[in-house]
């Protein structure tokens, strides 16, 4: 198994946990002076007081953590946050209150899940034709059964 250095850059800090053997994703947990209260529709930043060296070729993913997501409605703002290989400042994640009520996150607590995933890094170039597909131009639900 690849292995990631991790930087602690406060004591409290929890290094990324996998919930079971084969999960996809590590749990990321906060770092918070007491309690962050979120109002209805609010976001904050939350630290996990950890810096990583993720490999080159390689991006951090950091998606919701379903429990949180669907149960109190917690889930990152830019709905999937993204750490550069050559990003080493702390990381954080931008929690949104996306229910009806008042949330609170405390120091310890499970905010967002890291998945580790290689890229592909592309050139682009411009183009006066594309070649042709059998969907064409066909948009945003045009796959879908009629």
């Amino acid at each position: 198994m690849p292995t990631i250095a991790v930087k602690k850059l406060d004591e409290r800090a929890v290094l990324p946990t996998y919930g079971s053997e084969a999960a996809a994703g590590a749990d990321l947990y906060a770092v918070t002076d007491g309690e962050v209260v979120f109002a209805p529709g609010e976001t904050k930043f939350i630290k996990t007081g950890l810096a990583m060296e993720i490999p080159e070729g390689y991006a951090g993913l950091i998606y919701a953590r379903s429990g949180l997501a669907c149960k109190r409605g917690l889930a990152p703002a830019n709905k999937v946050g993204v750490v550069d290989s050559d990003y080493r400042g702390e990381v954080m994640v931008a929690l949104h209150n996306h229910s009806a009520v008042e949330q609170k996150i405390v120091s310890g607590e499970r905010i967002a899940q890291l998945v580790v995933t290689p890229f592909l890094k592309v050139e682009f170039t411009a183009a006066d034709e594309l070649c042709e597909t059998v969907r064409g131009e066909g948009g945003f639900g045009s796959t879908g059964r009629k």
